[in-house]
């Protein structure tokens, strides 16, 4: 009877090549947004601030100039924008910060 020779996996198909194996070295990331008050500088909240802001101080130059009637207008248009705006403005900023 002939003796039959047993071949290994290995010895037939040598190993791929793999790079060495190399460990990531250990990356810490830190996010200081929740705690910077620089998060709140949000462009759709300044701009929004702008803007009132800017019509309170043309109410106070139409004032100076003596057209009370003209800032009488601004005066009431400002007792309806300024809550609405304050309220959507914080509505906004708790909606899209990140806690």
């Amino acid at each position: 009877m002939r003796k039959t020779k047993g071949f290994t996996f290995p010895k037939i198909f040598p190993p791929p090549h793999k790079p060495p194996l190399t460990r990531p070295r250990p990356f810490k990331a830190y996010s200081f947004v929740p705690f910077s008050p620089l998060a709140m500088l949000d462009p759709t909240i300044l701009t929004l601030g702008g803007i009132v802001s800017g019509i309170a101080i043309i109410e106070r130059i139409l004032e100076r100039w003596g057209v009370i009637d003209l800032a009488g207008q601004f005066e009431k248009v400002m007792r309806f924008i300024l809550p609405v705006t304050f309220y959507s403005a914080l509505i906004y900023f708790f909606a899209t910060f990140m806690f």
